[in-house]
C-alpha cells in the first residue's frame, strides 16, 4: 500500500467536488474530510475512511494502537449510508447572479438532521438529546442545525455529543431551516415551517431566518454586518430550488473573500468557447505555491492576456490544507509595481 512521506500530502477523491488531503507531519496523519475534523479524540489517535484506504486497514490499525472505530450508528431499519440524505452546499464563485436568491446566516453551529425520531449527524450518528428538547417535534425529517451562539461552536460541540442527555441541552437551539419532506420549491417549504412549527409547541425549535438577496451590494452588506456580529457567513438558496440528495448548486455558502498578488509564470489554452484563448493564468505565490487562476477575465483580457512575469491581484475565499488558494478570481494587474 502507498504511504505518505513526512511532511508531504496526497489528495483522494471524496464525496466533495474538491479532493481531500492526506498529511503526514511527523507520524501524526490527518485528512481534511469532516469524520476526521469533527471526531473528539486527540489528533494522533484519528483515522478515517480515507486514510484507511490509502494507507490500508492494518497500517491505519497499528498506527492508532487500537481497534479502528465501528460505522456511525443508524436508526433501526434504516438502510446502509454514510448519513442521512441531507442537501449539501458549493461555494459562491463570486461571478454568480444572486438576485432573488434566498439569504440566511451560515451558523457556526452542528447540523442535525431531525428523521422523525431522532438528530442525526451528517455522518449518521445519533445526537442523544433529551426527551423535552424534542417533545412535539414532528414525525417527519427536518434539516437544521443545533447552534447555541456566535463563537460558540466547541461549546455546542460539547453539549450535543455527550450522552447522557444532561439539563445543558437547554442552552441549544434547534434552528430549521427547510422541511426535506415538504411538498414543492424552497419558497413552499419554508411557508410549511412556519405555519406547523407553532403547533409542534417547542420552545427550543425556531425556523431560521431568511431574507431576499436585492443583488451582490446586499449580499456583500449582508456579509459584512454578520460578519462583524461575529458570525461566519452567509447560505444563498436559489428560488424554486427542490431538496436535493447531495452537493447542489442550488446551495451556495459565502464567506469573506482575500485578495492577495501572485506572478504570471505560464498561460493554459482555453478549451470550448475560449478556444485560441486564454483557459488559465498559471500563477506562483511569494511562498512558490503554484496554482492557475482560470475566471474573472473579460473576453478582451482573454486575448490578450497578462504576461509571463506580471504582477497580478486576485481574490480567493479560504487556503486549502495544502495552502493553495480556493476559488482564485482575477480582479487586475498591478501595474502601479512595474
Amino acid at each position: 500500500m502507498p504511504d505518505i512521506p513526512d511532511g508531504e500530502t496526497a489528495e483522494v477523491k471524496g464525496s466533495a467536488a474538491k479532493p481531500y488531503i492526506l498529511k503526514n507531519v511527523g507520524g501524526v496523519y490527518s485528512c481534511s474530510c469532516p469524520a476526521w475534523r469533527n471526531q473528539s479524540l486527540p489528533i494522533e489517535q484519528r483515522t478515517c475512511k480515507h486514510l484507511r484506504k490509502y494507507r490500508g486497514e492494518a497500517e491505519e490499525q497499528a498506527r492508532i494502537g487500537t481497534a479502528l472505530p465501528p460505522k456511525p450508528q443508524r436508526p433501526e431499519g434504516a438502510e446502509e449510508s454514510v448519513g442521512p440524505p441531507l442537501l449539501l452546499a458549493e461555494s459562491w464563485d463570486t461571478q454568480q447572479d444572486l438576485t432573488g436568491w434566498w439569504m440566511s446566516e451560515k451558523l457556526d453551529g452542528v447540523r442535525a438532521y431531525w428523521d422523525g425520531k431522532q438528530f442525526l449527524s451528517r455522518q449518521g450518528n445519533i445526537f442523544y438529546a433529551p426527551d423535552w428538547f424534542v417533545a412535539g417535534l414532528p414525525p417527519m425529517p427536518l434539516d437544521g442545525e443545533l447552534w447555541i451562539d456566535r463563537k460558540a461552536f466547541q461549546r455546542t460541540v460539547s453539549v450535543v455529543r455527550r450522552q447522557d442527555k444532561p439539563d445543558i441541552w437547554k442552552e441549544v437551539k434547534y434552528l430549521v431551516f427547510d422541511a426535506p419532506d415538504a411538498r414543492g420549491g424552497f419558497e413552499s417549504r419554508f411557508e410549511w415551517l412556519g405555519g406547523a412549527m407553532p403547533k409542534w409547541d417547542n420552545k427550543y425549535a425556531q425556523v431560521h431566518t431568511h431574507t431576499e438577496c436585492e443583488g451582490t451590494d446586499d449580499l456583500l452588506e449582508e456579509l459584512k454586518r454578520v460578519e462583524a456580529l461575529g458570525g461566519e457567513g452567509l447560505m444563498l438558496r436559489e428560488p424554486g430550488s427542490k431538496y436535493a440528495l447531495g452537493r447542489s448548486s442550488t446551495l451556495l455558502k459565502v464567506k469573506t473573500f482575500h485578495d492577495a498578488e501572485a506572478v504570471v509564470v505560464g498561460h493554459e489554452p482555453g478549451k470550448g468557447k475560449h478556444k485560441g484563448r486564454l483557459g488559465a493564468l498559471n500563477v506562483r505565490m511569494a511562498n512558490g505555491t503554484l496554482f492557475a487562476v482560470g475566471t474573472g477575465f473579460t473576453d478582451k483580457q482573454r486575448g490578450d492576456p497578462p504576461p509571463v512575469g506580471a504582477t497580478i491581484t486576485y481574490r480567493f475565499q479560504e487556503l486549502t490544507e495544502a495552502g493553495v488558494p480556493r476559488f482564485p478570481t482575477f480582479v487586475r494587474v498591478r501595474t502601479d509595481l512595474a
